[in-house]
């Protein structure tokens, strides 16, 4: 493509790694490929999630064999897990519209990259490319429960890579300080959201560490507190259920009394006991709708912590 063919937009792609010294270097040199191919204006930015490889040793490779291409690491002063190493990746960017990939694994043809920026040229200003697979159950679930007591417009789902509008960025950093799960964040933000679907070309997925796994089940826990109605919709469920058994306590022990002589004191300590408990989770669900409302104003604010920033080129 010549260069007055070329997009005009500045693009940024935030890249994570975090040991990733056998498949960045060619996902770099795909992703580069791609954006000299088709962009005018560009960057790529690595955020190092303290990797414990050569990871970065094979980015600066890279770096130093391409010409015009502008490189820039992120190095996080200690492992502090995906959603904050991007969002410190992010912080960075300066393109028009950014790309987040979440990992160097490239399962789909790099074509996908220009499809789903076209398509944020239709006036969507978060589009998701996604693998037209059978997810893991775990993930499976999650989103199953996500989306059903999430009031969001959009439904999320597993994604290997998304392109944000700097319109959709500011809006994001606007309603929330920090961004502790971006892709519920994105769909709770009001601007219109699009997904894209690829067949997968076989390339197998990063097996997940132990830190990993830990992460992303923290940040599933995360999600469904700050995102969703679940534990409301529960102590409501559970006050109603306890509202059943205490008017059958209730009844059991008015009947109890009539009928018999029951020990001194055990009708009032029933009575005091099935009236606690249920008063108890009425109470359970009074807090946790004002928790709601105050974490939908307000989230918990966390700072990431860099150590450094390399423009290598």
């Amino acid at each position: 493509m010549g260069i007055s063919n070329k997009e005009k937009n500045f693009i940024s792609a935030v890249v994570y790694v975090h040991n990733d010294e056998d498949i960045i270097r060619n996902f770099l040199k795909n992703l580069n490929k791609e954006l000299d191919k088709n962009f005018l204006k560009y960057e790529i930015i690595c955020v190092n999630d303290c990797s414990e490889d050569n990871s970065v040793r094979n980015i600066k490779q890279f770096a130093k064999s391409v010409e015009n291409a502008t490189i820039t690491v992120v190095n996080m002063s200690f492992h502090q897990g995906k959603e904050f190493a991007m969002n410190a990746g992010m912080d960075v960017a300066i393109g028009d519209f950014v790309y987040e990939f979440d990992s160097p694994v490239m399962d789909y043809d790099t074509k996908v990259i220009l499809e789903i920026y076209k398509k944020s040229l239709e006036e969507f200003d978060i589009v998701s490319a996604s693998a037209n697979k059978k997810r893991y159950k775990t993930s499976a679930l999650f989103y199953k429960i996500y989306n059903r007591f999430s009031d969001s417009e959009y439904k999320i789902n597993t994604e290997r890579f998304r392109i944000i509008s700097r319109r959709a960025i500011n809006r994001a950093h606007s309603t929330n300080k920090t961004v502790p799960y971006r892709k519920a964040v994105y769909a709770n933000c009001g601007l219109k959201m699009a997904t894209i679907t690829y067949k997968p070309n076989g390339v197998e997925n990063k097996k997940m560490d132990s830190k990993e796994k830990k992460e992303r089940e923290r940040n599933a826990i995360d999600a469904l507190i700050l995102f969703t109605d679940i534990g409301y919709k529960f102590a409501i469920a559970m006050s109603v259920f306890m509202m059943i058994a205490t008017l059958i306590v209730f009844m059991y022990t008015i009947s109890v009394f009539i009928q018999n002589t029951p020990i001194a004191g055990w009708t009032t300590t029933m009575l005091f006991l099935s009236i606690g408990f249920f008063g108890i989770f009425v109470m359970f669900a009074i807090v946790l709708k004002y928790l709601s409302i105050i974490m939908n104003l307000i989230f918990k604010k966390s700072k990431y912590v860099i150590e450094s920033i390399e423009k290598i080129n």
